[in-house]
């Protein structure tokens, strides 16, 4: 080995020692945010922190950092950091398009395939303009079938309603390979009180899926979502109970549990498809692009980085389970799965120093009763992200905390100074990530609650990082 090579493995291993050694010991919560969580009936058992500067050897504050906890969205950490140095920061998803048999002036005698990449990014609008590079290759009517492949991607049958009961939940849409609009329906209420009814607009449009719209009511908007009681079908909506006219103008984003994902994207492709004079009479099936079908067009995605600002900013769980398969699908090759995204991971993990042995992935949402990390584990990965190529791409996507996101209403006395990701289920709220002190040091933050009362801790955790800012 010459000097120079020496001289940088000392310098490696130096560095890897700054960043995951443990050698000093840790201080235990400050006392103010220590009663922070008393006051609010959280005990400390149920309470993992971990405080290290970025640059520093070992933790400042730490509690319970070892325990496995439940992270909620915090999760959302681990899959994004390593899609961005796994796959980079500039990858994009790729929607294709193939026909095959032959193309007869504007007419085209055979399937239009449309071969899925996983694209989380594939609203209406692209999909739109998707299909206007199919009609401007000359095709106009279509005689055979429209045929999808969802290869890219195995998933197994799920149950939309498993994790809480509501399947008309957004966050409940499964992962596709051919994902589209996030496989979400948009109802816009609008209350006419001269003509005594309310009409109801649909966002997509589809002519395909009929909307009854409900009664209009007297009083007040308490729990109007409940008091409608949405009646979904393969075939349209229908709604039981009334919209009170106090509501005005509202909106209500529904899943489309009720329609496979063949149904979806089958009428929402007739309809757009015929807005742009095409024609369609064909069926929708599963399928493969068969070898000698030719390729007709092509969509690309935003960047990673873009999707990664989206799921970190906003808590996006179906972006992030796309973002999972994603990784295990260009790690191993396709098809992407959850073991493979999962295997991908760990790997990854492993190779930077980071020994994660509690660590139960899931799905890579966070939106999971069986997902866990210990707070060290992903202190240890925010350590590791800020000293990566992709840092900058990575702490841009969290929300910043008194100005956008889920922090967009917390320290607002302190606007900018905080990249913070948050996480909530029932009975687990979570910060993460990065607090630059008025030192100048800046600072890797953990810090989860497990516990009935974990809802109440949002004054401990603004606290926590009151403290980091002031005393950091």
């Amino acid at each position: 080995m010459t000097m120079p090579s020496f001289q940088r493995t000392v310098a490696l291993l130096l560095a890897a020692a700054c960043l995951f050694g443990n050698t000093a010991a840790a201080q235990a919560l400050p006392d103010g945010v220590a009663k922070a969580f008393a006051r609010a009936g959280i005990p400390r058992q149920a309470v993992g922190v971990v405080v290290q500067e970025v640059s520093s050897r070992s933790p400042r504050i730490e509690q319970n950092a070892d325990l496995a906890f439940s992270p909620a969205s915090l999760m959302k950490l681990v899959t994004t950091d390593a899609a961005l140095e796994l796959l980079g920061p500039t990858f994009s998803w790729r929607t294709e398009a193939y026909a095959t048999g032959t193309q007869l002036a504007d007419v085209l005698q055979g399937d239009l395939v449309i071969r899925g990449g996983g694209d989380p990014k594939l609203v209406i609008e692209n999909f739109w303009l998707f299909l206007r590079q199919v009609r401007a290759r000359g095709i106009r009517e279509i005689r055979g079938n429209l045929v999808l492949d969802r290869s890219y991607f195995q998933t197994e049958p799920a149950d939309p309603a498993a994790f809480d009961g509501d399947p008309q939940r957004p966050y409940n849409a499964l992962p596709d390979a051919l994902l589209l609009n996030y496989k979400t329906l948009s109802f816009r209420f609008l209350p006419d009180e001269a003509a005594g009814m309310v009409r109801v607009a649909m966002e997509p449009t589809v002519d395909a899926y009929a909307v009854a719209a409900p009664q209009l009511a007297a009083g007040d908007c308490n729990e109007w979502r409940k008091s409608l009681q949405p009646r979904p079908s393969a075939s349209g909506m229908g709604f039981d109970g009334p919209y009170p006219a106090g509501c005005g103008e509202r909106s209500w984003n529904m899943h489309a549990w009720q329609l496979t994902p063949d149904q979806y994207f089958g009428v929402v492709f007739r309809q757009l498809w015929r807005e742009l004079g095409g024609v369609f009479s064909g069926e929708v099936r599963a399928g493969s692009v068969p070898p000698d079908a030719r390729l007709l067009a092509q969509w690309r995605s935003p960047a990673l980085s873009e999707v990664v600002r989206e799921i970190n900013k906003f808590s996006n769980n179906v972006m992030a389970r796309q973002l999972l398969l994603t990784i295990g699908a260009e790690v191993s090759g396709p098809p992407g799965d959850i073991q493979r995204g999962t295997a991908a991971v760990r790997t990854w993990l492993a190779g930077k120093g980071i020994a994660a042995p509690e660590l139960v992935l899931d799905n890579g949402s966070g939106l999971s009763r069986n997902a866990q990390i210990a707070p060290r584990t992903l202190a240890r990965l925010l350590v590791s992200a800020f000293h990566s190529q992709s840092m900058s791409e990575f702490m841009s996507s969290m929300p910043l905390a008194g100005l956008d996101g889920t922090m967009r209403n917390r320290l607002l006395n302190l606007p900018g100074v905080a990249h913070i990701k948050t996480g909530s289920l029932n009975g687990v709220r979570g910060i993460a990530g990065y607090v630059l002190a008025a030192s100048g040091r800046r600072y890797a933050v953990v810090s989860i609650v497990n516990h009935v009362n974990a809802p109440a801790s949002h004054a401990a955790h603004d606290a926590l990082l009151q403290w980091i800012i002031e005393k950091g």
